[in-house]
């Protein structure tokens, strides 16, 4: 499995392969939900990210520093002051294979975090969308569905999933492309899963 496409500056660099050391590093409701607010929405600094997120800058700065000392972040340079940081996202995706942790009790735990946060993070952006006002175009481009008739093997999920990750590459534009006037970021969820049946037997 690998966490979502966050594609925003600085320039795109090869995906990183997530290890148990990383892992834990990300692995917390507050790293997560700043390391969300500086791949969505750029550069802050610990005092900003305070006062979105509600929490004291101290403890701010402190989780700013662990995901800076585990790569998830970098300071951004020529801005800012000694006493006022700027932090951003560091360049490239992140890739969590939950296989590489199957096997690993002194990881399951922090595995079960970092994907307990990122289905919240999932569910808090679609909730927030269908919240704010939008004008007609914007609505009527937007969706939230699903599916519910499939019946596949393994193989034919993952390939599924391999062609649906094949067109948002496509519709993904490079990093030095200037996009539209009236362009707006967009976030594409995707989530396909088997359900196991319930029911009488």
């Amino acid at each position: 499995m690998a966490d979502e496409p966050q594609r925003t500056a600085p320039p795109a660099k090869p995906p990183r392969r997530m290890d148990a050391r990383s892992l834990r590093g990300l692995a917390h409701p507050l790293r997560m939900q700043i390391f969300e607010l500086l791949s969505l929405d750029g550069p802050a600094t610990a005092t900003g990210l305070s006062e979105r997120l509600g929490e004291n800058t101290g403890t701010v700065s402190w989780h700013l520093r662990h995901l800076a000392e585990h790569g998830f972040i970098e300071e951004e340079a020529g801005r800012g002051t000694k006493r006022e940081r700027w932090w951003r996202r560091a360049g490239g995706a992140n890739e969590l294979h939950t296989a590489d942790f199957r096997d690993d009790p002194d990881s399951r735990g922090a595995l079960s975090v970092y994907l307990h946060e990122l289905v919240h993070q999932y569910f808090g952006r679609v909730t927030t969308y269908l919240n704010e006002d939008w004008d007609g175009s914007w609505r009527d481009a937007g969706t939230v569905s699903d599916w519910r008739d499939l019946r596949m093997t393994p193989d034919q999920l993952a390939a599924l999933n391999a062609e649906l990750m094949a067109v948002i590459a496509r519709h993904t534009p490079a990093p030095d492309t200037e996009p539209s006037p009236d362009a707006l970021p967009v976030v594409v969820q995707l989530q396909s899963f088997p359900r196991k049946r319930r029911g009488i037997a």
